[in-house]
């Protein structure tokens, strides 16, 4: 029963590369046809594949049903959080989670610093959207007409010295955050507190989720904050990975 469940799951696999006859099914698989035929039409059956009327195989849209189920039902938030909390104990500052929903960008994790000094942030508060690093992450994987769109009709507070002044400095900050794949708020919504951020990605590559470590200066100096990205990046690739149900052959792939 085993080796026929293989045999019928290898079949997925070569028909996302394209519709494929009988033929080719069974000389992929090494069987003969009528041994694929019974697995095409189980599949069939199921929905899994569908039979085209030149007679060739395509995956069926109950398979693509299944995969949006999956992708509605995960939660980044509880995949993320133990990545998170051993983000924290190697580095010892604040981690976030943050997420595009609504026109806002909300914290929805947060692991609090070991250090005396905290911060007020609170999961389900909205981030400072002009400033905030995950905010800058989240909004530059936008198509560029939306984010054309929304830096025109976001107003743009001097919280620092530091702060986006405008829509054209913010446009300019989220192409190259889009470019480089990392994000930093250095002293933009609070003097004294900096942040580095790196994006959780879906299957499709888009950016679903962006996680952040943020200190205050008394505690560590910019530059040293910056030091941790590499390790940050690494977290957010392990989350993402996870997120997107990557297999170990597949992440070293």
């Amino acid at each position: 029963m085993s080796q026929t469940v293989d045999r019928a799951l290898s079949i997925l696999p070569l028909l996302a590369e394209g519709p494929a006859d009988l033929g080719q099914v069974a000389d992929r698989l090494g069987v003969h046809k009528s041994t694929a035929l019974r697995l095409l039409r189980t599949l069939h059956e199921h929905g899994l594949v569908h039979r085209q009327s030149d007679q060739r195989y395509r995956l069926g849209a109950r398979l693509f049903a299944l995969a949006q189920q999956a992708v509605e039902s995960l939660d980044v938030r509880e995949i993320a959080h133990p990545h998170l909390v051993a983000l924290n104990e190697k580095c010892g500052h604040t981690v976030h989670l943050a997420v595009h929903e609504e026109n806002e960008v909300l914290y929805i994790d947060k692991v609090e610093s070991r250090y005396p000094v905290r911060m007020y942030s609170r999961i389900g508060k909205p981030v400072a959207i002009t400033v905030a690093a995950v905010a800058k992450l989240l909004l530059a994987d936008l198509p560029e007409p939306e984010r054309r769109a929304l830096a025109a009709k976001l107003d743009y507070p001097r919280y620092t010295a530091r702060s986006t002044p405008d829509a054209t400095a913010f446009l300019a900050e989220l192409a190259k955050v889009r470019e480089q794949g990392w994000a930093t708020d250095l002293g933009g919504h609070e003097e004294s507190i900096n942040c580095v951020a790196a994006p959780v990605r879906g299957v499709d590559g888009r950016v679903v989720a962006a996680m952040s470590v943020s200190a205050p200066n008394v505690v560590v100096t910019a530059d040293e904050l910056r030091a941790l990205l590499p390790l940050v990046r690494r977290t957010a690739d392990a989350i993402s990975r996870e997120y997107s149900g990557q297999t170990p052959a597949q992440e070293t792939a």
